[in-house]
């Protein structure tokens, strides 16, 4: 319809010009020819006259001479006096200057105050032809100048002196039409676009015509990416499948640093010889790299949208409060690290009151809690269990911790010796919490996980590596077989449900988009034990009368093969010296018959909590197991001002920052350091110490190292900023990346994996573990698990 208008105004404006063309050339040639009469009337005029003149001298001349004397003075005189008159008149009606004097009397000086330029050039072009067909010549004008065109468009006006003329009718005529013209131009226009008024129209075309109309120095060409950052980009995000068949990140990482160096040296030396600042500031190659891609994509206008797998709708925060949901594989009464250590770490990301935190922990049927939960410990409801829960934390931590518990079903698996989540675990966090979540021990969560992924639904997942699978798997029977699989399924869940993992120590396995950091504290009440103790030894009183001692589960794979080989290898050396064991387990038994065989000085007790009173006499703590990621007693022996006597192995490395840490190296530095710990006193924790050891200095380590930092303060740019030509980058919301579409490719292979039961029986799954059980509904009140969706949570 626009269109049709447009073509409709511009047939009017060329029609409307031709006529006025037509009737101003019209007009022009009526004056014109006016003119020319009127100048041939005063020639033919002036001619006559002249020649009236000529024939009344002529017949003046031949009287005789006597008559002439005779007639009177008078009339001869009058005669004389009037030839050259005549004659003047004559030269001056006869040459070319009367038509310039005719014609000043309709030379107007006045100008036309619209612009004709177009029509004026049309019309002076034939004009000039007129006149060179029919013989008019210039008049000169006083000054050798030109009578122009513009001085034949009025007249004068009487009574008003030089330079005053006012309009001919076809020029009025015209000037209105003009003007009538321009007001239908005008309106037709407005009528086009005053549907747009109001919207933002107007505002879209200024940003575009802003953006095609770029300042010199924001349209500077970016060069595009050479073969070595291609293949240095490539490197990386193939980083994932590479470790699929076994080569090593550190490997891939070198790759990409040496690549990076030489474009770096030669970016960093153009930008030195040209004065500007260039993206090659961070120290960071990953940095650099991705600054460097962001850069030419914004240059060319690209903006990724996601990958193939990537879901957008996830949880948005409309308040100033984020949410985290900690998931974790064991709860209270369970004493293990997975059931104690994610409960402290909820209290204390609630007591920071920057984030609304839910713990979500596995709920058992009563058969399952009898197996599980020591001195026979059951709990008809999940309220009553988080009750103990509750009161269980507040003993220990000292102030209320606000946050919520939930539950999701699960099955306890006599082989494994561990909990295993039945259906989808995700599902139990509502849509609208479903934010941040920790996966505590993420591979154990995720080796049966049938549902919807994790980082699907989760902005951000970050896993907490609590146990080295391997070290226990090759304990088995065809251990190194099952330890082969086990490390590449790890690898496989880690890598498609986690955005980050978090490695308490070196002594796990190197998974994918992991990083090392002991994000774990210790039990307040034990800093308090050491405090205590620490004051008694300024009063002078003995802190500790009793000697060494160990406290763990009793299996094998805790430690205690490492300890009774030590203490029978070195028997006659450690003559005299005794150790008191607490602990209880599968293996209490057969621990406690090889130790009567080989009739070591061993003193086994029953398992107790590490801050019973009756623990605290003793000096010397002794953790002989390299199957711990990082031993919970060990960090809370150091808080009560104890030795630890520990080997030399990565599990321990973080406590070797305390100088009450003995490690050893070898059977005879072990006779070594337990003599040294018995003849001598443990050293004061200095305060820095003593924060080291605490929830509130984990707490702020797991922060950072999660890259949880961002959020957590309400960062909504969480992606890195850098500076290039004065411009801002913004990286990894506008590259696509390979990584993402293998990971959420790999999430994908596993759901349809883990759906089939064949497969999950075949890999040790508990049977019916895919869906919770009618006694799971009837206990959560949950609705019966509807029927498989082959697509499901995709």
């Amino acid at each position: 319809m626009g269109s049709e208008t447009q073509a409709s105004t511009s047939s009017n404006a060329f029609s409307f010009i031709s006529k006025s063309w037509r009737e101003v050339r019209d007009s022009a040639d009526a004056d014109f020819q006016l003119m020319r009469n009127r100048a041939n009337s005063f020639k033919n005029l002036a001619t006559s006259f002249d020649r009236e003149l000529e024939n009344f001298l002529n017949s003046a001349t031949p009287f005789p001479v006597p008559a002439i004397k005779s007639s009177t003075p008078t009339e001869i005189d009058f005669v004389k006096k009037l030839q050259p008159k005549i004659s003047e008149f004559r030269r001056v009606y006869s040459g070319p200057e009367i038509s310039k004097r005719v014609l000043e009397k309709w030379g107007p000086r006045a100008r036309i105050k619209i612009d004709l330029s177009a029509i004026r050039n049309a019309i002076v072009s034939e004009v000039d032809d007129e006149r060179e067909g029919s013989g008019i010549i210039e008049f000169d004008r006083g000054k050798g100048g030109k009578v122009r065109f513009t001085e034949f468009w009025g007249e004068r006006v009487e009574g008003q002196g030089q330079g005053h003329f006012r309009e001919w009718e076809p020029i009025r005529a015209l000037k209105t039409r003009l003007r009538e013209f321009d007001r239908k131009r005008y309106s037709s226009v407005d009528d086009i676009f005053g549907g747009f008024k109001s919207s933002d129209f107007v505002d879209k075309l200024k940003s575009s015509l802003k953006a095609i109309c770029k300042e010199p120095q924001e349209s500077k060409e970016v060069p595009p990416l050479d073969a070595t950052e291609l293949l240095a980009y490539l490197v990386r995000q193939s980083g994932p499948f590479l470790d699929q068949l076994g080569v090593k990140r550190d490997i891939c990482d070198k790759i990409v640093e040496s690549l990076c160096s030489k474009r770096k040296d030669h970016l960093l030396s153009r930008s030195l010889s040209a004065g500007e600042t260039s993206i090659v500031e961070s120290d960071n190659i990953n940095d650099e790299l991705d600054l460097r891609i962001a850069s030419v994509l914004q240059s060319t206008g690209h903006h990724y949208e996601g990958g193939f797998w990537t879901d957008f709708a996830k949880n948005d925060p409309t308040d100033n409060k984020r949410h985290v949901a900690i998931v974790t594989t064991a709860s209270l009464p369970w004493m293990t690290g997975t059931a104690v250590n994610p409960l402290f770490r909820a209290a204390y990301l609630a007591r920071s009151a920057q984030q609304n935190v839910t713990l979500l922990v596995p709920w058992l049927c009563k058969s399952d809690q009898e197996l599980v939960y020591p001195n026979h410990v059951t709990f008809g409801s999940p309220e009553e269990q988080e009750n103990y829960i509750r009161n269980w934390l507040e003993e220990r931590v000292g102030f209320k911790a606000d946050f919520k518990i939930s539950f999701y079903p699960g099955k306890f698996s006599k082989e494994r010796r561990s909990i295993i989540p039945t259906g989808d675990t995700s599902q139990f966090i509502p849509s609208r919490d479903a934010d941040i979540a920790i996966l505590e021990e993420p591979e154990h969560l995720n080796w049966y996980h049938h549902g919807r992924s994790w980082t699907d639904k989760f902005n951000h997942v970050v896993g907490v590596v609590h146990t080295n699978y391997l070290e226990y798997i090759k304990r088995e029977k065809n251990g190194a077989l099952q330890a082969f699989f086990v490390k590449h399924i790890n690898n496989w869940v880690t890598r498609a449900y986690c955005h980050k993992v978090l490695r308490l120590s070196a002594a796990t396995q190197d998974l994918p988009k992991s990083v090392i950091c002991n994000v774990h504290g210790v039990n307040p009440k034990f800093l308090k034990i050491g405090d205590k103790v620490a004051a008694e030894r300024e009063q002078g009183q003995q802190a500790f009368s009793k000697g060494a001692y160990f406290l763990g589960k009793m299996v094998w794979a805790k430690g205690y093969r490492e300890l009774i080989d030590l203490l029978a290898k070195h028997k006659k050396d450690l003559d005299g010296f005794y150790l008191d064991v607490f602990g209880n387990g599968e293996d209490a038994q057969e621990v406690q018959s090889t130790a009567r065989n080989l009739d070591l000085n061993l003193n086994f007790q029953k398992g107790r909590d590490h801050a019973d009173d009756s623990l605290h006499g003793y000096k010397v703590f002794i953790n002989p197991s390299v199957s711990d990621v990082l031993c919970t007693a060990t960090a809370e022996a150091l808080a009560m001002g104890k030795f630890v006597i520990c080997a030399d192995h990565p599990s321990n490395e973080f406590f070797r920052l305390f100088p009450n840490c003995l490690t050893y190296k070898s059977s005879e530095d072990f006779v070594a350091r337990v003599k040294e710990a018995l003849e001598n006193e443990p050293h004061p924790l200095t305060p820095e110490q003593r924060y080291n050891l605490s929830w509130e200095a984990a707490t702020h380590r797991f922060i950072e190292f999660s890259e949880l930092e961002k959020l957590l303060n309400d960062d909504k740019d969480d992606a890195k900023l850098s500076r290039s030509n004065g411009k801002m980058i913004k990286k990894s919301v506008s590259m696509p990346s390979l990584s993402e579409m293998f990971d959420g490719g790999l999430a994908f292979a596993h759901y349809c994996l883990t759906g089939n039961e064949f497969l999950r029986l075949c890999t040790g799954a508990v049977p019916g573990t895919r869906d919770y059980d009618k006694q799971h509904c009837k206990d959560l009140n949950l609705l019966p698990p509807r029927v498989e969706n082959p697509i499901y949570g995709w």
